[in-house]
Parts: C-alpha cells; sequence; structure tokens
C-alpha cells in the first residue's frame, strides 16, 4: 500500500478536516478537474460533451451513509430526475446511472435495507422507462453482502442493473463466479475504500487479484466492465477478452471524469467501449479523498491550489 493511501483515506472519514477544507477558498478548477458541477444540469451538460467525443458515461450523483429517511427520498428523487432529463436531451442511450445504496436508505437501520431496495427500485423502472440501466456501486466492506442481495432483487424484475466487485477484497474472486453469469454486467475495480488485511490484499497484491477477478469474468458468460487506469491492467484486459473471443459490445472499459482524459479518447477511438464515471453534487469531499488515496499523485495538484489560494 502507498505510504499516502491510508492518511487519505482517513482523511476521507474526518469530519473535523472535512469541515475546514471545504470552507476554504479551493478554486473551482480543482473540484470541476473531478466532478462535474453540482447541479443536474451541469452533470447533463459534461455528459453530452463526453458523448460528443464518442465516449459513454455512468453518472454519480455524490452522496453515502444517508441516516435520514427525508434525505433518501431526496436523493431518489434527484435520479429520477436526473433520467428524464437523459431523456429529453437524448442522452440516454450511451448515459446510464451509478447508485450508492447507503444514499437511498440502506445505512438506515434495520429497515435500510427494504427502503434501499424500494427507493432503488424506483430509480431502475425510471431508468427502464427512458431507456438505460442502473449499476448499484459497491462501497464500504461491511455492507458488501446487504449490496449484493439488493443487486440480487433487483435483478428479478431488472436482469440489466450492473453489480460492481471490488478487487482488493479476498472475497471478490468467488463473487466473480457467482456473477459471470449470461446478461450479467459486473464492474470490476480495485477498490476505493480502507479495508483491514483481514479481509483485503494489501499492495501490490490487489493489482494479482485484479487480474484473477478479471480473468474469471472474461471467461464467463457475462458483461465485464474494466473500470481501471492502469495501462498494464488494460493491455491485459484486451488481450483476455480477444483470447476468449469477446468482440466489441461484449465488454467495455471504464475510468473516471478528469483521469487519464486522452487515454479514454484513445480507446474510444480504437474502437472500444469506454465510459467515463461522471460524479456531480454538493457532497464531493469523500469522493474526492478517495480518489486522491487511489492515485497520490494527484495530490500535487490538489496542494498546488490550496497554496495558491489560501
Amino acid at each position: 500500500m502507498s505510504l499516502l493511501r491510508r492518511p487519505l483515506l482517513a482523511l476521507a472519514r474526518s469530519e473535523e478536516v472535512k469541515r475546514g477544507l471545504v470552507t476554504m477558498p479551493l478554486t473551482a478548477s480543482v473540484v470541476r478537474g473531478y466532478v462535474a458541477g453540482e447541479s443536474t444540469a451541469e452533470a447533463v451538460r459534461v455528459t453530452a460533451d463526453l458523448v460528443g467525443e464518442g465516449l459513454a458515461v455512468t453518472i454519480d450523483h455524490l452522496g453515502e451513509l444517508t441516516t435520514d429517511t427525508g434525505r433518501a427520498e431526496d436523493t431518489t428523487k434527484v435520479y429520477l430526475a436526473l433520467l428524464d432529463d437523459l431523456a429529453a436531451h437524448g442522452l440516454a442511450r450511451r448515459a446510464e446511472v451509478s447508485l450508492k445504496l447507503s444514499a437511498v436508505g440502506l445505512s438506515l437501520g434495520d429497515d435500510g435495507i427494504d427502503l434501499a431496495l424500494a427507493n432503488a427500485y424506483r430509480i431502475c423502472e425510471a431508468a427502464r422507462a427512458v431507456g438505460t440501466t442502473v449499476t448499484v456501486d459497491a462501497e464500504h466492506h461491511e455492507i458488501i453482502d446487504d449490496t449484493l442481495t439488493v443487486v440480487h432483487e433487483l435483478r428479478r424484475e431488472h436482469p440489466e442493473v450492473g453489480a460492481v466487485l471490488q478487487a482488493y477484497l479476498h472475497r471478490t474472486e468467488a463473487d466473480a463466479r457467482d456473477l459471470a453469469h449470461e446478461g450479467s454486467r459486473v464492474r470490476l475495480c480495485k477498490g476505493a475504500y480502507d479495508a483491514p488485511a483481514t479481509v483485503a490484499h494489501q499492495g501490490e497484491a490487489v493489482d494479482r487479484a485484479f487480474v484473477r477477478s478479471l480473468r474469471i469474468l472474461m471467461a464467463g458468460q457475462g458483461y465485464p466492465m474494466v473500470a481501471t487506469h492502469d495501462p498494464r491492467l488494460i493491455r491485459i484486459a484486451a488481450s483476455l477478452a480477444s483470447r476468449h473471443g469477446r468482440g466489441p459490445g461484449t465488454y467495455e472499459f471504464q475510468m473516471l471524469y478528469g483521469i487519464r482524459p486522452a487515454e479514454q479518447r484513445r480507446l474510444a477511438e480504437a474502437g472500444e467501449t469506454m465510459r467515463v464515471y461522471v460524479p456531480y453534487g454538493t457532497d464531493w469531499y469523500g469522493y474526492l479523498t478517495r480518489r486522491l488515496a487511489e492515485r497520490p499523485a494527484n495530490l500535487s495538484l490538489f496542494l498546488t491550489s490550496l497554496i495558491s489560494r489560501s
């Protein structure tokens, strides 16, 4: 594990640091380099630009760990409005949404899983109505079982719902085998949350675990969504796809908004499906600090902007 990764993940959980940073005069260019804006209208404009460049998109309204039923309802309504706007702008064919279940009720105690399922179902219904899909994001390792339970329930009526696996977790190879069936959309990422060695691989072992799970998904009957910015893993994914006779449209690459945009365009121009993960909203703090932990080189840009405006 990078020497910077664990401290940055600790910052993501620090309310004290968060209160300090969000009130500092951060330059708009720092946050907007990774976040599409605060409003749905801004997110739709960014999406239209990306689609115009030949890229696909998945949109995440930032926020998680909601402990209030009213806020869970508000988040659900934001997604419903977002889907309407995507349809109105003719973007639904190329843009889907990514959903964190803890943002729509999963963290609300004993009734949380039922509330999250009900709200996610409403969003899935709306997505189908406009001709697009939903991918349910993976979150902290302690709620993975509940998250996958909701995904399985949603797929009873909406088999197109995507699941997300985090390669750094020890359990992920087994989960990949369970999910590598026909019609199953599965995003494989390294994992952006802190987790102890008892449940998660550390350091370079994460890359090896990523490749093992990727082999399972590429050999299966599902639709792998390869979420990485690592050039070596991209080459391995392309090689595995070729080895298993996968052509265009049977898998895709995914990258975060603001990370390696030239490579995103290169892959799209080469005929690959390249989907950009576009976050938006005011609750950017946890998302941004986890992105810095994933790729600590981004920290230099962030700190430079802080210093220049402080």
